[in-house]
């Protein structure tokens, strides 16, 4: 009866904050529709500098309009966290301490992005020159100049490097910020925004940054905008991310190339090797056949599974989206796959094909395999069990290219590198209180069911967090799901980028 008792108010106390929320999100989603012209602006001008890890200057530059972007909105302290490692890109940290805030909220985006190669980016398009089309241009989307008047509509999207990975974020973070402060709302918590550049780079030095500045960032919880919305174009919370680790892979044969009509049928082919070798790492089913990868999985608790099972299903979607006609793991939801450990193909190369093709036998093939891991995988356990199971296939392993001597002595040969910027899964309970308020205010902005994810496909280095700062985190992603991330015309569809400046603003009015 207590029990029944304490849920009731609890239920009230969040419609309370649903309630009184609703018209300050209004104000914001006014403020935002109001300063359309001046918000893509901004936005177009941070986008249009170069931010990849080959361009140092350029991400010099970045975190600095980052600082004047902070300093306009009157944010605190605002300064670089820089890492131990000298040169390498700092975190950008700010703050906004509220009087009687018995709570503080980080915010977390990163500024760095992916690699570019303009060739392969669609005609007219520059990765560092914010460019507006009407639609998806594979949705016969067109160029169309930014507007004058500044009336944006929601399908409309701006083509750029960064655009929603996670440039967007930053965007809406700071915007969510200004968007509270001019409607007149003040923050219910004490509020911190970190935004780091090296994540895409795999945040080698981000445990030197956390470690170093361990004090200035204690918080009660991390909100990270990274990363899409729901597949169903539903706003989603996701309490944690896979893990991962990969594996460099090359199989070695004859020490020349050689005419494949002479030596055809004698000589061992490393491609043909290779292929076969990767083939026993699945089954037919498409469950990973390496022993003990699903051994140590912590399975999910009575809260995720619940959640899961609410997730809208978009397989059908997906598919006819991708143009595929099965799925890898039949009887697995595309949810329920991504809360599996998984063993992927990154790429495979031997030889060559297409025009540059010739009847050899090629003196090596190489892959490299990604690892996904869930709760209670460790990455270089994972790792090593890949590698027991190359070995037990009768391949001798070396981290070298072989010697004669080793040649001679060993019919099946792999050189094996192991990643070393491997991550391990985080999760973060969805009990928290804290996280029921974060459900609470995302849910404040949207007359839609709010999609809550266990965890995430895709990987952040949220156990770092957990580790060095005993810290709470949770993603809370704006981005269309149908961006492009780390490929040719990566883009933000303009009604994300106004619904994650509302759903930022309506996060930091948690209390």
């Amino acid at each position: 009866m207590k029990k029944s008792l304490l849920l009731f108010v609890f239920s009230l106390i969040i419609q309370q904050v649903i309630s009184a929320q609703s018209t300050d999100v209004l104000a914001i989603r006014k403020y935002t529709t109001a300063n359309s012209g001046k918000i893509i602006s901004e936005f177009a001008e941070l986008l249009s500098t170069p931010n990849v890890a080959a361009n140092p200057a350029g991400q010099q530059k970045t975190a600095a309009f980052i600082m004047a972007m902070m300093n306009k909105r009157g944010i605190r302290k605002v300064q670089l966290l820089a890492a131990s490692t000298p040169g390498t890109p700092p975190a950008v940290y700010g703050e906004v301490l509220v009087p009687g805030a018995k709570q503080t909220l980080i915010f977390y985006a990163h500024y760095d992005g992916q690699p570019v190669n303009p060739a392969q980016w669609a005609k007219g398009l520059d990765p560092f020159q914010a460019t507006l089309f009407t639609d998806a241009i594979d949705k016969g989307g067109a160029l169309i100049p930014f507007p004058v008047d500044n009336n944006y509509k929601s399908d409309w999207r701006i083509y750029s490097r960064s655009a929603s990975d996670d440039k967007a974020g930053v965007d809406a973070i700071l915007n969510g910020y200004d968007a509270l402060v001019k409607t007149g709302a003040t923050p219910g918590c004490n509020l911190k925004f970190f935004f780091e550049g090296e994540e895409e780079a795999g945040s080698p030095h981000l445990h030197e940054i956390l470690d170093k500045y361990r004090s200035l960032l204690q918080s009660d919880l991390w909100i990270m905008c990274d990363g899409p919305v729901h597949q169903s174009g539903k706003k989603q919370i996701v309490f944690g991310v896979r893990g991962d680790a990969h594996l460099d892979l090359t199989v070695y044969a004859s020490k020349r190339p050689l005419h494949s009509g002479h030596y055809g049928n004698w000589a061992p082919n490393p491609a043909m090797m290779l292929a076969k070798l990767l083939a026993t790492m699945k089954d037919e089913n498409g469950r990973v056949a390496v022993r003990g990868f699903y051994d140590d999985v912590t399975p999910l608790t009575g809260s995720e599974k619940k959640a899961l099972a609410e997730v809208p299903s978009v397989d059908e979607q997906m598919e006819n989206e991708l143009g595929i006609s099965t799925v890898e793991m039949e009887g697995l939801s595309l949810s329920e796959s991504i809360n599996q450990p998984s063993l992927n193909v990154n790429g495979m190369q031997s030889g060559n094909v297409g025009k540059m093709a010739s009847n050899q036998i090629p003196t090596y093939a190489t892959a490299v395999i990604d690892l996904r891991l869930v709760m209670g995988n460790d990455w270089k356990r994972q790792q090593q069990k890949v590698i027991d199971h190359i070995k037990s296939k009768g391949y001798f392993v070396t981290t070298n290219e072989p010697s004669d001597e080793e040649r001679k002595k060993y019919a099946k040969i792999i050189k094996i590198i192991p990643g070393e910027d491997g991550m391990n899964a985080q999760r973060t309970s969805m009990d928290l209180p804290v996280l029921q308020k974060v459900i609470a205010a995302v849910k404040s902005t949207s007359g839609e069911q709010v999609v809550l994810q266990p965890t995430s496909g895709g990987t952040l280095p949220l156990f770092l967090f957990e580790k060095l700062l005993n810290a709470h985190t949770v993603t809370v992603p704006i981005a269309n799901h149908d961006n492009n991330q780390h490929a040719e015309n990566e883009n933000i569809r303009i009604g994300n980028l106004f619904d994650g400046i509302e759903t930022m603003g309506a996060l930091m009015m948690v209390k």
